[in-house]
């Protein structure tokens, strides 16, 4: 499997001022009222968050699950995050600079967890079925799986035209890849419009999906966590 094309340096450089934006924070709250809409989180839940940057959704799931793994590239992203969760007395998130795509790592978590999001990370990595097939492998069966990201757009969301990006996700093949990677259940909608002044200095739309999905339930003693993703 292919390594992120997420640059630490880039991220590293931009941790401070990250949560100044914002459009990137009223993002972050629609993309976590749209996963706990849909999942439904519960006590009982150990997550991973993949790509938590500052931890803006971070901080939203976490008071409904019972424990959260938080990981990250970035390790200035990963402080910013840190000196929040040590300001509001937080006891139940775990962070981790780790990058979850790449193989050769070798401090990944060993454990499997009953949910698993992100938001605004998927386009970042190079390798999309192969990382859904790894995030298959540390979800547990029945578990869930809650993604948001870009649909497919014209190539002119990021200011940097040399970025190493996927231009968002056509939903019917991104569908087909979960499939392949043992989930079912699949399910988009649509958590947020992105107005931005695009590369070509035009104001565009940008929708950004949640997909949900269930981890096949290959042993039948096993209970799904909550119910089906609406």
């Amino acid at each position: 499997m292919a390594e992120s094309w997420n640059s630490p340096e880039k991220f590293n450089s931009e941790a401070l001022q990250w949560d100044d934006n914002p459009r990137r924070r009223a993002l972050a709250l629609k993309v976590a009222t749209a996963i706990i809409t849909a999942v439904e989180p519960l006590k009982t839940m150990h997550a991973l968050e993949f790509g938590c940057g500052t931890g803006l959704v971070t901080l939203e799931i976490a008071p409904l699950v019972g424990s959260l793994r938080a990981i990250d590239t970035s390790r200035e992203m990963l402080g910013v995050l840190q000196e929040k969760i040590r300001h509001a007395g937080i006891s139940n998130i775990e962070t981790a600079c780790l990058d979850l795509s790449s193989p050769l790592h070798r401090g990944e978590p060993e454990e499997k967890f009953d949910l698993i999001y992100s938001n605004m990370t998927l386009h970042h990595i190079a390798d999309t079925a192969g990382f859904l097939n790894r995030l298959s492998t540390i979800l547990l069966s029945g578990g869930i799986l809650a993604i948001a990201d870009l649909d497919q757009e014209d190539g002119l969301f990021h200011d940097d035209p040399e970025e190493q990006v996927h231009h968002g996700f056509e939903r019917t093949a991104l569908a087909e890849l979960l499939q392949s990677a043992d989930f079912e259940e699949i399910s988009f909608k649509t958590a947020f419009v992105m107005e931005k002044l695009n590369r070509e200095g035009k104001n565009a739309a940008y929708p950004i999906f949640l997909v949900t999905a269930k981890k096949s339930a290959t042993d039948s003693t096993i209970t799904p966590k909550t119910g089906t993703p609406s």
